[in-house]
């Protein structure tokens, strides 16, 4: 499996090249707009045919390449059930696998960041969180009908009992972060855990959606471009 980690500068995203190495098949997840040319000039390298491009869901932080790498490879747009998106080619239900050569891709349904929200287990070894769990910290839940009790449950029942050696990939970090693991995620990640002078415990419901409810977190600079656009897959940001 040839596995890659793309960055965004501008809105801190991070962007996943995944393929199998013998069919030369691939699948980009979270793709960014800005980044496509760059993207194609990757698979072109790596020989590769792009089949889907797979979101994690809605961002209102930046727009998606997924109309851009459509038109010209012909690939696939999928995005999570229940997603405000007209434009999709699939829509992936909780459970569902992708296969990419001897490449699973399982979803799994983690919404609280927005209403509509996937992980992706990729070969059972890691996990592409999303917004839902990031490197110490978590997305927001105060737009785009998220809900702070929800992502709780999803982090602490779906993720979390995930192996705790599960590598954990999220779709942005501002502080530099790459990777980090569930086990790590479990023991420091200040949002769903709260340390004593002996252990690390996770935080009770009623605690994580106070914390959550007094972020008062400024809004994202492309949140009115890019949600309306990535409900299009990016053909509205194209169209202007």
């Amino acid at each position: 499996m040839l596995f890659r980690q793309l960055f965004d500068r501008e809105s801190s995203t991070y962007s996943y090249l995944i393929a199998d190495t013998q069919t030369k098949t691939a699948i980009l997840v979270d793709s960014v707009l800005e980044q496509v040319e760059q993207e194609l000039k990757l698979l072109q390298e790596l020989n590769l045919t792009l089949k889907f491009c797979l979101e994690t869901h809605i961002h209102a932080d930046h727009i998606t390449g997924t109309s851009k790498l459509r038109e010209i490879t012909g690939c696939k747009g999928i995005v999570p059930a229940n997603a405000a998106a007209n434009c999709a080619d699939r829509f992936i239900r909780d459970g569902e696998i992708i296969k990419l050569g001897k490449i699973e891709i399982q979803a799994i349904e983690t919404c609280g960041h927005t209403d509509s929200h996937m992980a992706y287990l990729v070969n059972q070894d890691r996990v592409l969180t999303g917004d839902a769990l990031l490197i110490r910290g978590c997305g927001r839940t105060d737009f785009q009908n998220g809900d702070a009790s929800q992502l709780y449950d999803s982090v602490t029942k779906k993720l979390f009992t995930l192996a705790d050696d599960t590598l954990v990939y999220p779709a942005h970090d501002y502080r530099g972060q790459t990777v980090s693991t569930i086990g790590e995620e479990k023991q420091w990640n200040p949002r769903f855990v709260q340390q004593t002078k002996s252990e690390a415990i996770i935080r009770d419901r009623l605690s994580f959606i106070e914390l959550m409810n007094n972020l008062n977190l400024a809004n994202p600079k492309k949140m009115m471009e890019a949600i309306p656009a990535n409900e299009g897959c990016g053909k509205v940001a194209m169209a202007n």
